[in-house]
Parts: C-alpha cells; structure tokens; sequence
C-alpha cells in the first residue's frame, strides 16, 4: 500500500512539472491538461483529472485515496523549444521508452535550464525585426536603421524597466513611450521619414502575438476562463503600448 501511494504521488510531480514547464513557456491550456493526462494514462492512473488556469494547475488522482496538488504559476515567458520537449519527453512515456523517476529527472532538469539565447542575442534579433516589419509594412529603406535602433531602444527598455517595477503594464507603457521619443527624434532631426512607419514597426517585438493566438485557442477548445485572462493580459499589453505612443504623439 505504501509502494502504490509513493507511485502515484511520483505520477502527480511529474503531471505537475510537466505541466508547469508548458504553461510557463507559452504552452495553451488545453494543450497541457491533455499532456497531463495522457501521461497519467500512460502510468496506469486512468481516473485522472485537471484543472489549468494561467496563474495555477489543480490535478487529482482518484483511488483508494484522492489525492490532489496545487502548483503555482507566477512567471510566464515565451520559449516553444521547451514546450516541444515536454511533448517528446511525454510520448516516449506513453511508448514505455522512459520511466516515471526518469521523466521527473528529464522535466526537472528542462524546468532549470535558463534561456537558450543571451540578452544581446535577443536584442539584436528584436532590432533587427523591427526594421524587417517596417519593410513589411511597405516603410522606406531609409527608415530601416531608425526602426532598428527605435525597435532594439525599446526591447532594452522593456527588459529594463521590468526589472526597476516588476508591473508588466507599466514596463510595456515606458517601453512604448521610449519608441515613440526615439521615433519623433529620428524625424525631426531628418534622419528619418515616415513617423508612423518606424513606429509600427519598432513595436512589433512588444506586441504580444503568442498570448493572443492563445487565448483564442483556448477559447475555441472551450477553456472559457483561461481565454478570457489570456485576451486581458493582451488587451492590457496592447493597450500599454498605445497608449505610450499616443502620450508621445499627443505632444507634437
């Protein structure tokens, strides 16, 4: 009795780092209660049940004694690779290539493992975005160097100003104000043209394209919760980021 109630809190940690790892990386919520479960299933625990919002995971196992646990999410980042992981290192349970002690080794280790790509690597890529979207969005080529140091002024900015007010809102508004400063610079000393150009896109990077794609799958896949305080969280980022630039543009 006590060997079976020691396996089954071993299937609940590895449910629940599994699950962790996926919504803190930018995983949807059907996606991670249905990895869950398909692992509990692999393990033998068949009466399984979950409950993921973006902020927490509830998971129950049902049998001689319920057992549930509670893990809290209070960081959210974007990093797929580590999402993609989780569902390789799931399936390899479900075909009984990895056992239940090893798969909590291999979530542990992916939990820990810090960012692939350093603060300049992500800087340069998100300047260098901004000036490619400016394109995209049919800017002149001498706009492309202001929306690169505009886009990457207001990446640093983000990142900076997350640190100093850990407040997402008020880190995305100051971000967004500093673009909108660096823009109108660019214009008036004519070392730029087209203001809304360089503005659109030098914002690009800031605007939060995984959230929203979530929560509408979310909301599709009928987690009516989830994608409602995903589309918030959105709605208030894309709002932060207006409303910097139109404090900017309002001064002019």
């Amino acid at each position: 009795m006590e060997k079976q109630s020691s396996y089954t809190y071993d299937i609940i940690q590895v449910c629940l780092l599994a699950g962790k790892v996926m919504l803190q990386n930018g995983g949807e919520t059907y996606r991670v209660e249905d990895t869950m479960t398909r692992i509990a299933d692999a393990c033998g625990a068949i009466n399984s049940n979950s409950y993921v919002t973006p902020t927490g995971i509830f998971f129950s196992l049902e049998g001689p004694e319920l057992s549930t646990q509670l893990i809290r999410i209070s960081e959210r980042t974007t990093d797929l690779d580590k999402v993609t992981k989780v569902n390789s290192i799931s399936r390899r349970i479900s075909s009984g290539d990895l056992s239940i002690q090893d798969a909590h080794i291999e979530l542990d280790r992916l939990d820990k493992m810090t960012e692939r790509y350093t603060f300049p690597k992500q800087l340069i890529a998100a300047a260098i975005a901004s000036g490619c979207f400016l394109i995209m969005f049919q800017g002149s080529w001498n706009d492309f160097l202001p929306a690169v140091i505009a886009g990457g002024g207001g990446f640093f900015s983000v990142n900076f100003f997350n640190r100093l007010v850990p407040v997402k809102f008020f880190s995305e508004f100051l971000a967004s104000f500093v673009i909108g400063l660096l823009a109108v610079l660019f214009v008036s000393t004519g070392l730029g043209e087209q203001l809304d150009k360089i503005i659109i896109g030098s914002v690009m990077p800031l605007v939060p394209g995984l959230l929203i794609t979530n929560a509408v799958r979310d909301l599709m896949a009928g987690h009516l919760i989830s994608g409602l305080s995903k589309g918030a969280e959105a709605f208030l980022t894309a709002f932060a980021i207006g409303a910097g630039i139109a404090l900017v543009v309002s001064f002019l």
